[in-house]
């Protein structure tokens, strides 16, 4: 295997690459989709094995009050090699001095984010522009 490459610029992301991996790894989202909220996202991060993207993360930040990591995805192949711990450590250190940094993952990644630190709120809330998967799918709870 050849040396990792790990990238802060999303200036020459193949847009239809991560829509493909986010596929794999976490779901749909369009590559329209992911180059609008990757541009409009403070801290990026993507991964890639010579030029193949394998892994991507991301957070909302406002600079003082709120981190937001979100979007955080490594190829399953890859997966098991630290790089999820690693992506979500580089956002942390990005977003560093925040006096609050929420992650929002899918359901079952619990554990492994509790590893690194985070814990459950008890305060969150969301609405979906589809609530009703978003409750079937357990990604809301209507308690």
């Amino acid at each position: 295997m050849r040396e990792l490459v790990w990238v802060n610029d999303a200036s020459k992301v193949d847009w239809k690459a991560l829509s493909a991996l986010y596929k794999i790894a976490l779901g749909e989202k369009s590559a329209e989709n992911l180059a609008i909220v990757f541009a409009n996202s403070k801290f990026k991060h993507f991964i890639y094995d010579g030029e193949r993207l394998i892994g991507a993360g991301r957070a909302l930040a406002d600079g003082v009050d709120c981190a937001y990591l979100c979007d955080i995805a490594i190829l399953p192949e890859y997966q098991g090699q630290a790089l999820g711990k690693a992506m979500v450590n580089k956002l942390l250190a990005d977003a560093a001095g925040h006096k609050k940094v929420i992650l929002y993952a899918n359901p079952g990644k619990e554990a492994f984010y509790k590893k690194l630190g985070f814990c459950k709120m008890n305060t969150a809330m969301a609405i979906f522009s589809n609530q009703e998967l978003a409750l079937a799918s357990g990604l809301l709870s209507a308690d």
